[in-house]
Parts: structure tokens; C-alpha cells; sequence
């Protein structure tokens, strides 16, 4: 087939007319039409010629890229039972800001039989010209692309490495990062072109700083020392634990961040809309506001869709936006140089947690029950140096527009979202089933211990933009088919902020006009000179600490100079947590004694003085309450101390390898850790008392996690692994009594001393989790 005689079939089922590649826009009906170039996972096998049409729709532009003509109809997807191949697709969706997704498999005979070519969306496509196919191609590797860039982007480009370094090591799939041909930039974004297939082997962060070491000739003079300095760490395993490298990063970015001037300014607009008599939308600042920054000092901006109707959703949105905006202001009292990025995102969605029982206190107040109670979602930006924070809770989005595409940041709480990060389907067929678009969580329906609000932050290198919005104007993708024609003239020039907000409400209105709709506008402006001073040497005791920590909170938080608890979001009395108090010196003395006896007996049983299974026994307390040395520590949190697996789970363990095992279904663990965090992507660490015998608990038997997940090694009694908070909360509770929490530890001592494990005597019961979605009305 010639390319000139290429065609696009309008997505609108009742139109299908033919369309060149020419158009945006169906010439008989004017829908948008999405030119969708997927990368084929060939494995080295030959699609054909460019131009030729595979399975009656996809037109091969090269070796792995074609193009979907009939965007309209639903791809073929892989049977449920083969999505254990895909899987790291799927657990990593919430990474999707630099994973390209699984669109469908294309059948293709290759002379002995039928294979099927994973096809995907979202890869590092460049799209210079759509009408000369000749013109699409991929963006540069990494390696390639790293001598141009300024020093500021090559350690931006290093800190998304770390941060993805775990969860993709944590799927078998880290070596991606290592394969100078899948590591791909995108402009300021890390990008990866494919996942490898799962592996045993598990990269060290030693290879890193190996794969690193060959940037170094092409760093900018600024960082050049500071880049061989963290080679030289990760190679010599100074550094273990990637926080412990993201630490170090983020130092060095915060040295850099002096020499950028941003200029930032916010534009809001919310409308009624057509089909509505009132707007449950609201917005911060106000409709209609333009603010900037400089000379405002704070540029925070929110959106809220208030849920429930004429019962109350806009007094939910209201009172949201109200209680935000007074909690969030005291943070910008605090010094950019005195800021700690994780104290701040827990500042963000401590927030949000006090906007929730403001809510909900309404509602018991009002004796809503059910579809009575009032809600609303959340999403929440806050520009800061040269971050953005960004922190979200249900369907209303964040998108970042930058020269190179539009990319959604957030992942919405709902039941399509959720399967797929369970592995139980990809996203194109979850949204087609019912209910897809329920919400799981939203503000106001729920105590604020079963809220877990997601909160992030990403790094501002370049001009940009950000696009906040309810569901009015992203639903049925708008800002996809638009962000191109209406967005992008900003950042080049064409037209200014308030303009476009009129226009993406009309979009709305008159393209959708099913619902409220509210956009905010984060105009980033950037202007950076490359310093003419290196930066800081990196001092070993900035992060000689445990590469694997237990404490209350496994991420590690920097504490500068002058930073004081005290200067953390003030709460609202009737709902606030408990601030951090002083402690008292002799009551820290007195502890360290005791942990201190405590580790020594431990080390009495290790040698060997201490035979035969220990007693159980109270644990042992100083005389001044409420210090413990007895493991585990206490869980403040709403779950039990036990928990056991319903299906086969992929932990991670915790050791120098940080390798995936599988947790069989009916296995039994203990927590070991306070769970008592809002952070998504914290850790929670736990200890396998029992392996169960693989039987699934759950009682659907067509769940994906219920068959094997391939090439992992089972986990064995006794040792200690860790899982994300956000797949922790979606396992079952359990009710387990005193007795077998002790029996728990007696176990556990028995292992950690070398002699034969004692199982739990009889598997505890499971109680399934009665998490009903929030429906949207």
C-alpha cells in the first residue's frame, strides 16, 4: 500500500468515514481523529515493508512502529490467562509517566506459526511530520543525548533513574535500566521503550555506578566531580539503598536549583456547564483569577469535583478547597532552602486527611449514610523552586504539556485503575466493564485511616505547563485529542493563559457538556545559566545509614539546618493528629540502655548461650512508659498485626540482593513496622511466619494473581521482605488473638537461631476487605 494512500477511519461508530493522515479532524463529522503509532515487541522477527497493512489495520511505518488506522475499534488483547507475561506492564502502571502500556497483541504467521507481537502505547515515539511517515522515528538514547543537555537535566535525568531503580528491580525488569538501547529522553522525561522479560538476577546498584561511569566525560563541569563521586560510591556499595542515592541527588539539584529562575503564573475558570443547574466544582484561587509568582509567594493551586449531587457536593468542593488552602499556606512560611521534599509530600496529604474528616464530620454531623454522604476529589499543585508538587485523591487530573507530548501525572482512583495495578487486566479492557469509572477512594466518604491520597513530585528543567481539571473536560481523553492545537501555542508564544482557559471550558461545554468543569493553568517559565562554581563535594556521612531501615517511616528524610517539626502544616483542632513532642534526655538515655540489653541478649542467642525455643514472654518495658525492645514494635495502624496472603504475591526481600519471591496464597506474615503513613509508595515491611500451600483464598477463580508468577523463587519461613504501602492496603484483614501473635515471634526466634522453624498452629481466618467503590453520580 503507498503511503499517500493511507487512511484514518473516524472513530465515531456511527460515522467510519476514511480520512488522509493530513487531517486532525474526521472531514464528515469532525470528531478528532487519534493517530496512535504503537512500537511492536518483535524479538528480532520482520513485520513487513513499510506501508504494508497488518490484520486489516495496523500500517507499518518501520521494523517495530505502526500505526493504528481504526482507532475506533477495541484491539485484541491477550487471553487472561497469558497476562502473567505481562504483568510488570501492568504492576508498574502507576509509573506510567515513563513506561510506555500494553495497547493489544497483533497475530502474525512467521512462515511456522502464528506468534503474537505485543503492540504499545505510550513508547518514545518522535512524530516530526505525521504525513511523512518517513519521519517517524524514536527519541534519542540516553547515552547519546546526555552531552547536550545542561547540568541541571543530566542530574534530573539521573534522580528518575533512582527513583525507578526499585519498583522496576522489584518486577525482575531493572536491567531496563541498564540497556543503553531501551533507556530513552523525551525531552526532561526518562523514558523506556520496552520492558525485558522477567529475570531472576537482580542488578546491583554497583552496575549502575559501573553503566554511570561512561557519562562522565560528557558532564557538565559543574557536576562532572559530583557525577564521578557517585560512581565511585555505588560502585564501592557506599551507597546500598536508592533513597540513600536519591538523597544524594537531591542535594545535589537543590545546588542547582539557585541558578534556575522560574516564573510561574496560574490562571482558573469553573463553569456550570449546560446539563447541570449547579457547580459542584470549585477551584482555588478563585474562577477567574491570574496570579504570579513572583511577586505572589505562593503559587499553590487546586481543583475539586464536589460528589453527591443535590446532596451536598458543592458544600464538600467548598469546604475542601477552604481547609487546603489554610493548611498548605502555613507550609510556604517555611524557607526553600529548610524544605524536605518527603516531610512536604506528607505535608500535602497530612492536608488532604484533614480535608477528609473536615468532610466526613459533616456528613455524621447531617446523619448522611450511603449515597447520602457528601464528597469530593482532590488534585493539588504547588510549585516550589524547581519542583513541582502534585498530590491527588479520585478522578480530577494533572497533566504536564511540555514541547514533546502531554502526559497524564496522575492515576485515578478508580476500578479500572486499580485492576490493572493488580494485574487483573489491561487498561483498554478494564474500562469497558462495568462500574470501570467508580471511585475507590474520594474526600469525605471515608475516616482518614483507610484514605490514602497519592502525592508527588517532579522536576521543572524546561518551559512547561500543568493542567489541572475535573472529569468535565478529560473525559471521553479531550485533553488528548487537544492539548496539541489549544495548549501548545503557550508555550510558543501564540497566545496567552487566559485565553486558553475560555477555550478549554468551551471544549468542555460544547464537546462534552455532560457535567461541571473546572481548569487550573501552571505556567512555567524557566531561565537557567550553567553556575561557573562545581558542586559541593559529597560527604560519605551524608548517607552512611542503614541501606534498609525499620523505623516508622522507611524513607529517609533530610533534615537541614534550622528545620524544625514545628514549622510543619498546622491542624485543625478537631481533627488534628498529635504533633511530634520533645522528649525528655533521661527518658532518651533510659531507652538506649534498653535496646541496648535488648540487642546484647540477642546476640547471647545468636552465639548459641540461649539453646532450645524461647519462651514467650511480655514484652520488656522500661519504668517509664512507653518504651519496648521487644519485636515487633507496636502498629499503629487500623490493620492487624498478621496478615495472610489470598493470592501468590511478589514481595521483595529485604538484603543486599533485593530480590522478588513469591508469598504463596494462605501465607501468613507479621508486620514489623508503624504503618501509620500516607505515602503510597512508603514501605511496609513484614516477617514470613508460615508458608501457605499456594491454595487461593479468593473465591474468583478467573484472578490473574492466582496463577504462577514465573522465574521467581518462593519465599521461606522466617525471612523478612518488604511491599509498597499502596499494594499493602489492598490485601485482606485478618483477626488474629494475642496467642498467635507470640506463637508468630517464638517461631521467628527459632529460625533466627538456627534450629527447625515452628509453624502457626492453625491458619488464622481471613476476613475479606469490604472496600465498596464510590459510585459517581
Amino acid at each position: 500500500m503507498e503511503n499517500d494512500a493511507a487512511t484514518l477511519y473516524c472513530p465515531n461508530e456511527n460515522c467510519q468515514a476514511l480520512n488522509p493522515l493530513t487531517h486532525n479532524f474526521c472531514q464528515r463529522c469532525s470528531t478528532p481523529l487519534p493517530k496512535r503509532f504503537l512500537w511492536a515487541v518483535t524479538d528480532g522477527l520482520n513485520l513487513g515493508q513499510r506501508g504494508d497493512i497488518l490484520d486489516d489495520r495496523y500500517l507499518v511505518i518501520n521494523r517495530s512502529i505502526v500505526l493504528d488506522t481504526k482507532p475506533g475499534y477495541l484491539p485484541q488483547t491477550p487471553d487472561p490467562d497469558k497476562l502473567h507475561a505481562i504483568r510488570p506492564y501492568l504492576r508498574l502502571f502507576s509509573y506510567r509517566l515513563h513506561i510506555p502500556q500494553v495497547y493489544g497483541i497483533l497475530p502474525l504467521f512467521d512462515g511456522q506459526q502464528e506468534r503474537e507481537i505485543l503492540l504499545l502505547e505510550k513508547s518514545p515515539i518522535k512524530i516530526t511530520d505525521v504525513t511523512a511517515l518517513s519521519e517517524v522515528d524514536l527519541y534519542s538514547e540516553f547515552t547519546s543525548a546526555w552531552c547536550n543537555a545542561t547540568s541541571m537535566r543530566q542530574l534530573n535525568w539521573l534522580w528518575q533513574i533512582a527513583h525507578l531503580w526499585q519498583p522496576l528491580a522489584s518486577e525482575g525488569v531493572g536491567s531496563s535500566l541498564l540497556n543503553s538501547q531501551l533507556l530513552r529522553v523525551e525531552g526532561s522525561l526518562i523514558r523506556l521503550l520496552e520492558l525485558p522479560s522477567p529475570q531472576d538476577f537482580v542488578p546491583s546498584l554497583s552496575e549502575l555506578g559501573e553503566f554511570w561511569q561512561q557519562l562522565q566525560p560528557g558532564a557538565k563541569s559543574a557536576i562532572a566531580e559530583f557525577v564521578s563521586e557517585i560512581c565511585h560510591y555505588l560502585i564501592n556499595k557506599d551507597i546500598q539503598a536508592p533513597e540513600q542515592l536519591i538523597r544524594v541527588l537531591d542535594k545535589g539539584l537543590a545546588e542547582l536549583g539557585q541558578a534556575q529562575s522560574p516564573k510561574i503564573t496560574i490562571a482558573t475558570k469553573s463553569d456550570t456547564g449546560p446539563s447541570r443547574q449547579r457547580n459542584e466544582d470549585a477551584c482555588y484561587p478563585q474562577s477567574g483569577s491570574i496570579i504570579t509568582k513572583p511577586p505572589h509567594s505562593c503559587a499553590l493551586t487546586i481543583v475539586c469535583d464536589g460528589i453527591g449531587g443535590h446532596e451536598g457536593g458543592n458544600v464538600a468542593s467548598n469546604l475542601a478547597i477552604d481547609t487546603i488552602q489554610h493548611q498548605v499556606q502555613e507550609l510556604t512560611k517555611v524557607p526553600y532552602d529548610h524544605i524536605d521534599p518527603i516531610l512536604l509530600l506528607e505535608d500535602l496529604q497530612r492536608a488532604a486527611a484533614v480535608a477528609n474528616d473536615k468532610i466526613s464530620q459533616r456528613n455524621d454531623s447531617e446523619s448522611r449514610q450511603g449515597r447520602q454522604r457528601m464528597g469530593t476529589t482532590l488534585v493539588m499543585a504547588l510549585p516550589v523552586g524547581h519542583e513541582i508538587y502534585i498530590a491527588h485523591v479520585g478522578d480530577s487530573r494533572a497533566y504536564w504539556i511540555t514541547p514533546y507530548g502531554c502526559y497524564q501525572v496522575t492515576l485515578d482512583d478508580d476500578v479500572a485503575s486499580r485492576e490493572v495495578r493488580l494485574g487483573y487486566a489491561i487498561y483498554r479492557d478494564a474500562v469497558q466493564q462495568g462500574a470501570s469509572g467508580s471511585l475507590v477512594q474520594a474526600l469525605g466518604m471515608s475516616p482518614s485511616s483507610s484514605l490514602h491520597p497519592s502525592a508527588e513530585r517532579f522536576l521543572v528543567d524546561e518551559d512547561c505547563i500543568f493542567l489541572l481539571c475535573s472529569d468535565g473536560l478529560s473525559d471521553f481523553d479531550r485533553v488528548e485529542q487537544y492539548w496539541d492545537t489549544e495548549i501548545l501555542p503557550l508555550l510558543q508564544a501564540k497566545t496567552d493563559i487566559a485565553s486558553i482557559t475560555e477555550r478549554l471550558i468551551e471544549i468542555a461545554n460544547t464537546v462534552n457538556g455532560h457535567d461541571n468543569v473546572t481548569v487550573s493553568l501552571v505556567h512555567y517559565q524557566v531561565q537557567y545559566s550553567e553556575p561557573e562554581t562545581k558542586l559541593a563535594k559529597v560527604l560519605p556521612e551524608f548517607f552512611s545509614i542503614s541501606a534498609v531501615t525499620k523505623a516508622s517511616s522507611p524513607t529517609l528524610q533530610i533534615k537541614p539546618e534550622g528545620f524544625s517539626y514545628n514549622q510543619k502544616t498546622q491542624v485543625i483542632p478537631d481533627t488534628a493528629p498529635s504533633k511530634r513532642s520533645q522528649v525528655p534526655l533521661q527518658l532518651v538515655i533510659i531507652s538506649v540502655l534498653v535496646l541496648l540489653g535488648g540487642f546484647v541478649g540477642y546476640l547471647l542467642r545468636q552465639g548459641g548461650y540461649l539453646k532450645g525455643k524461647v519462651p514467650d514472654s511480655p514484652p520488656i518495658t522500661s519504668t517509664i512508659p512507653p518504651v519496648t525492645v521487644t519485636s515487633p514494635p507496636p502498629v499503629a495502624s487500623d490493620r492487624a498485626a498478621l496478615i495472610q496472603t489470598a493470592n501468590e504475591i511478589s514481595f521483595t526481600t529485604i538484603d543486599s540482593s533485593s530480590k522478588s519471591v513469591i508469598v504463596p496464597a494462605g501465607s501468613v506474615l507479621q508486620i514489623l513496622n508503624d504503618i501509620q503513613q500516607t505515602n503510597p509508595k512508603s514501605w511496609v515491611y513484614l516477617r514470613v511466619c508460615s508458608v501457605g500451600e499456594g491454595v487461593t483464598l479468593s473465591t474468583n477463580p478467573s484472578n490473574p494473581l492466582s496463577t504462577p508468577i514465573a522465574k521467581k523463587p518462593m519465599v521461606k519461613q522466617g525471612q523478612e521482605v518488604r511491599i509498597q504501602l499502596a499494594e499493602f492496603n489492598l490485601l485482606p484483614n485478618i483477626s488474629t488473638p494475642a496467642p498467635k501473635i507470640n506463637q508468630c515471634l517464638a517461631s521467628n526466634t527459632a529460625v533466627t537461631a538456627g534450629e527447625e522453624p515452628s509453624s502457626v498452629e492453625s491458619t488464622p481466618t481471613l476476613k475479606p476487605e469490604n472496600k465498596v467503590p464510590t459510585s459517581r453520580y
